[in-house]
């Protein structure tokens, strides 16, 4: 691989030339072939809520099969997580973002014909691996195509696209799983993904990464096709000077070390608080009101009315951070979340308990939204995205595997409630942490935040030492 330089780099400017740039179909195109991955994504993860709560009552698994199953899907996750980190920043986003679709798109079709749960469970270990690269490729490819004016809206929406899929999958399953059993769910995502992964063959590789990676030329070309079809609508704004270097390249561990350090903290800290909010909880939801008494039908339909809180809740969360801001937000949520958890098994069932639900799904998914997806990819150089975003999301996935049994065992011995109250504990010290220790990037170029970094490891925007550094140059 060509070993990149200074000089190669700043010629090609390319995060100051994407972040002048308004916003076109280039960007909606981008942002729908990465949403449709994303999207089914979601849906497939989701999808094991409502098949979980069917195996469950045809005999065919048990409470500890299924958490063995969700573990499974955990434990793939945080290896396709992991290894698509190092594959994105190596190889590049296209590269790592095609593979990840078409192992959980094949994987998904031959979970379809599992002829026992060991099967099902194996092939959902598979699945997962696909699974947890989608989401560390997908949030942090698209914020580096977006502008830094409009990045927290246009993640937000890419949020809303991902997370109706909770709805989808809630509503779908509705439908197809007492009328085709729990097989067919399989079979809609990976017939999509083939779909998908066609329609994304044609996405451009990002400018960012290669020009942090001495492809100018390459670089340079995807710049000029994206900028021709901009001007399109009149003339574009002048180019920034490129000021910033860009960080050298070097081993992973250097995000276990300062300046960089306290940022995988917090990055992993919200991928875990995450995690257990949306399958220590959210996940079981089917699955804790049959053990409830209700049936399939009806548990799935109060899950599904719950889950509009997905798309509501990021919808909010996209309006929030560019609003109020990332840390504000992610603040906020998390207490809300906390609040209504409490509240939640208080709830006497039918409306108020659903609204309750619907309120807490919500409050979950703004969490999601502003700080998961946004915040995460923000905190990392380019040469280091995806491996940071990645290390955050490994140290979700590992948690998420392991929580899948303390969940089951709480509620054993105190039910929902004690479920709940755990959820409470965790999110409430989330809010607390972000709010001493955590910073903003609203607004900010990706460029202006990795050089925070650099100069501060506790994010604080010293713009004035910047700005003498620069003038005595």
């Amino acid at each position: 691989m060509q070993t990149p330089s200074r000089n190669e780099v700043i010629s090609v400017n390319a995060g100051a030339r994407l972040d002048r740039l308004p916003i076109g179909r280039f960007h909606w195109r981008m942002l729908a072939l990465i949403g449709a991955g994303m999207f089914l994504d979601a849906f497939d993860i989701y999808l094991a809520g409502g098949v979980l709560g069917a195996v469950l009552k045809e005999g065919w698994s048990t409470l500890e099969l299924n958490a063995t199953f969700v573990s499974a899907t955990f434990v793939g996750m945080t290896l396709g997580a992991w290894f698509s980190g190092i594959l994105g920043d190596r190889y590049g986003r296209r590269f790592s973002y095609q593979v990840n679709l078409a192992i959980f798109g094949l994987a998904s079709l031959a979970a379809a014909f599992a002829p026992s749960m060991g099967f099902l469970i194996a092939a959902r270990f598979v699945i997962g691996i696909g699974l947890g690269a989608e989401i560390v490729v997908g949030y942090a490819t698209l914020t580096e195509f977006v502008p830094a004016a409009s990045r927290g809206r246009w993640i937000g929406l890419l949020a809303v696209i991902t997370n109706f899929s909770l709805f989808a999958s809630s509503m779908v399953g509705l439908w197809v799983i007492p009328a085709f059993g729990w097989r067919a769910m399989f079979v809609i995502v990976g017939v999509l993904a083939m779909v998908v992964w066609l329609a994304r063959k044609s996405m451009p590789e990002s400018p960012r990464w290669l020009a942090a990676h001495g492809r100018a030329a390459e670089a340079e070309a995807i710049l000029a096709d994206i900028e021709a079809e901009a001007a399109r609508k009149g003339p574009l704004p002048a180019v920034a000077p490129e000021t910033r270097k860009e960080a050298e390249d070097g081993s992973v561990w250097r995000l276990f070390a300062p300046p960089y350090l306290s940022r995988t903290l917090l990055g992993s800290l919200l991928h875990i608080v995450v995690g257990f909010s949306l399958y220590g909880f959210i996940g079981w939801l089917p699955t804790f009101l049959i053990k409830g008494g209700h049936s399939v039908v009806s548990s799935l339909g109060y899950t599904t009315l719950m889950s509009l809180g997905g798309p509501v809740g990021s919808l909010i969360g996209l309006v929030l951070a560019d609003l109020i801001g990332r840390k504000a937000s992610i603040v906020g949520s998390s207490l809300a979340a906390a609040a209504l958890g409490v509240a939640y098994p208080f709830m006497p069932d039918g409306p108020a308990l659903v609204a309750v639900g619907f309120l807490l799904v919500s409050a979950i998914y703004v969490m999601l939204a502003t700080g998961f997806a946004m915040h995460v990819p923000e905190l990392f150089p380019t040469r280091y995205r995806l491996r940071g975003t990645a290390i955050c999301a490994t140290a979700g996935r590992i948690t998420t595997a392991l929580v899948q049994f303390a969940v089951v065992a709480i509620f054993a011995w105190q039910g929902l409630f004690g479920v709940l109250m755990t959820l409470a504990g965790v999110l409430v010290f989330q809010a607390v942490v972000f709010l001493c220790f955590g910073f903003e990037t609203k607004g900010r170029a990706l460029e202006e935040v990795a050089e925070t970094a650099a100069g501060d490891p506790a994010g604080a925007v010293v713009r004035g030492e910047e700005s003498a550094a620069r003038l005595g140059a």
